[in-house]
């Protein structure tokens, strides 16, 4: 059967886990023994069962009545298979909630129907339709608590339509009660004036296949399959659009050339693969092709690009700042990547475009990026897969920024060219002037120049002095230091107790 990916969001305690228990207990989804153990857990007055403690499984989730990570469950219907994305509604956990939906193919808003459309509800509506997310439900929860008002239904529905308009996206209104199960899995009798799907109704109706006829094909490849010398094979999955046996097909980034001999599967060779299947390929010609390299149609490849503008959803508490360096991850391929610009912060509840310097923890932006090397990329609006990458911190691999392209730069000038850069061009580049620091042992310059790289300066490590003046010493970190007056100051709170800073030289 088809598999459904979506996520559920929404503000604090509209009812998601609730809801997401009801569509398991209503759809039989739910085994006896882990019935039991809710059961047991459930600490309700009436001594009824707190179906949101099937994804609260957390126990600061429980104690606390939230959502905090993000809570996958599967369930299956005769008609479709189903996995679902709890997400936090806390504005603390946005990052949670861009992971659970940066995979979905449908978004499912909560609002209580007591409160309205609030921020969050916003926020989460602005982050599904950043996403791509294809489908979009705001459910109108609660309803039971207004007397089924249908006054209050339209409103929110009406307020809710006028925001998606600004997003550029349309949702579906449904008004339930997922304690109840009131048009959870059944239509319900006390919405009379309510004539569409219930949720499980709408969730199976929608289209799971969304390759569009024109969606050109990429496939990253994961690993080289050779079991034996008569067969080498490229395993991956089709990232968007299909191909066929005996298709044209160019190897990036190399360009070479061949034509797909066979799709090769577990369960036998296929007359094509399309977006989302995983297969191996095999060529006519012997290509050399490794982990890192896409194979795409001659015709509309991917581009090759060094710089590009994205919007990014900040995902550490370090934050994300002009001048330090990342590792983007984008596919199977890696390359250094630095922040050049950040153009703006994105308030998502009003769509506003605010002035910033940095972004921090779960807030958003638009930002340009520049790369060591080039990845092959389409905008995020052609493809979720060559569209989304992460920014990692190259010391520890955590990531610390998700990203979306937004649009493909070419190269400054400079770079064209193959032109050294100048003095002003490397401080803007890095963000910081540049200096020499000189101190007195191996082991002093080692310790600084880790707390420099920590702070976020560029460092350089050398062991021998450049001058004949400083060849005593022996030891030196090449920094570019902050732009303020007090950078000698700053060096000397960094170095190591006992140990003396010898010299800074301002201007390299």
């Amino acid at each position: 059967m088809e598999l459904l990916r979506f996520s559920t969001a929404g503000s604090v305690d509209d009812g998601k886990s609730t809801l997401i228990g009801r569509l398991l207990f209503d759809s039989k989804a739910i085994p006896d023994d882990q019935y039991e153990a809710i059961q047991r857990a459930s600490q309700s007055d009436d001594g009824g069962v707190d179906l949101a403690l099937l994804t609260d499984g957390l126990r600061a989730e429980r104690e606390q009545k939230i959502t905090i990570d993000v809570a996958y469950r599967y369930f299956a219907t005769p008609k479709r298979r189903f996995i679902i994305a709890d997400t936090p509604g806390h504005a603390q956990y946005t990052r949670n909630m861009v992971t659970g939906a940066s995979t979905a193919q449908a978004a499912v808003i909560l609002v209580d129907a007591r409160n309205g459309l609030l921020e969050q509800s916003r926020r989460h509506a602005a982050l599904s339709a950043l996403l791509r997310v294809p489908h979009l439900a705001v459910a109108i929860n609660k309803m039971d608590l207004v007397g089924f008002d249908e006054g209050v239904f339209r409103q929110i529905e009406a307020e809710f339509a006028a925001f998606a308009a600004k997003l550029g996206v349309t949702a579906t209104a449904i008004p339930l009660s997922a304690l109840a199960g009131d048009n959870v899995v059944e239509r319900s009798q006390n919405t009379p004036y309510y004539s569409g799907p219930s949720l499980l109704e709408w969730l199976e109706s929608l289209p799971v296949a969304e390759t569009r006829g024109d969606e050109p094909f990429r496939f990253p490849v994961q690993c080289v399959i050779r079991p034996h010398q008569n067969f080498r094979g490229f395993a991956g999955r089709v990232a968007g659009g299909s191909v066929r046996p005996g298709d044209s097909i160019i190897a990036l980034p190399s360009g070479k050339r061949s034509v797909v001999k066979e799709i090769v599967t577990a369960d036998g060779n296929l007359a094509e693969a399309s977006s989302g299947e995983s297969v191996v390929l095999t060529l006519t010609d012997e290509v050399d092709i490794s982990r890192g390299d896409l194979i795409a149609l001659p015709e509309n490849p991917p581009t090759v690009a060094r710089r590009f503008t994205a919007t990014v959803c900040v995902l550490s508490e370090a934050g994300l700042a002009p001048g330090r360096p990342y590792i983007a991850t984008h596919t199977t391929r890696q390359a250094t990547a630095t922040v050049e610009k950040i153009e703006y912060r994105l308030a998502v509840e009003t769509l506003e475009h605010e002035e910033a310097r940095s972004l921090s923890l779960n807030e958003l932006g638009q930002v340009t990026i520049a790369l060591a090397q080039p990845l092959l990329l389409d905008p995020y609006q052609q493809s979720r897969e060559l569209g989304g990458f992460l920014l990692l911190d190259p010391a520890t691999s955590v990531p610390v920024a998700a990203g979306m392209v937004t649009e493909l730069l070419p190269d400054s000038a400079h770079e064209a060219a193959a032109e050294p850069w100048s003095r002003t061009e490397r401080e803007l580049r890095h963000g910081h002037r540049g200096g020499l620091v000189v101190v007195p042992s191996r082991a002093a310059a080692a310790t600084l120049e880790r707390r420099l790289a920590a702070q976020g300066w560029h460092t350089a490590f050398v062991e021998s002095a450049p001058g004949p003046e400083l060849a005593e010493n022996g030891f030196v970190v090449l920094t570019l230091g902050e732009p303020s007056a007090s950078v000698e100051s700053q060096l000397e709170a960094l170095t190591l107790p006992g140990s003396n800073l010898i010299g800074f030289a301002e201007g390299i």
